[in-house]
């Protein structure tokens, strides 16, 4: 296979959604910072929902970002979560995994914290191959080609052979 052809992790995101301000975000804070050992921060909303008292730029979640080696270590913890199973609806059309563990003490090496109680966590996984800077790049952005694109297929097939999981 050609070295361009050669599928990466480029980000694990971690996310927690509250819907409101206050405390418990700064707990779901410290939990995250526990769980990827990265920093995490805070975020707000981008439009108001006056039934669910949303308003614009209110503090409602949380996320961190966790890159390298790091990522993978984390995502092999992550997927013991799941038992090692996905679906095939898990992962979108340009090749992203998607997937929600219901509670964090699901994860191996995180203890239970009554304060906080029983919270889930979504976990976007983004695939990347050598050459995708041309669409991130500040001077001339481009798209990335459709030989270059990362396909649902082929993420699955990495996934598997990478991590031994099992996609139903």
């Amino acid at each position: 296979m050609s070295k361009m052809k050669q599928i990466h992790i480029s980000k694990l995101t971690l996310n927690i959604g509250l819907g409101e301000p206050g405390e418990k975000l700064n707990m779901m804070k410290g939990l995250l910072e526990r769980i990827s050992g990265e920093t995490a921060v805070k975020t707000s909303s981008n439009k108001r929902i006056p039934t669910w008292n949303v308003r614009l730029g209110l503090e409602i979640g949380v996320k961190s970002i966790v890159r390298g080696k790091k990522a993978v270590e984390l995502l092999k913890n992550l997927l013991k979560s799941k038992a090692n199973k996905l679906k095939e609806s898990n992962f979108d059309s340009t090749g992203n995994l998607n997937f929600g563990v219901e509670e964090y003490i699901d994860i191996p090496g995180v203890k239970y914290d009554p304060k906080i109680g029983m919270r889930g966590l979504n976990v976007c996984v983004t695939l990347e191959r050598p050459g995708y800077r041309v669409k991130k790049r500040r001077i001339k952005p481009s798209k990335v080609g459709k030989k270059q694109a990362i396909q649902k297929e082929e993420a699955i097939k990495f996934i598997k052979k990478k991590f031994g999981v099992v996609v139903e």
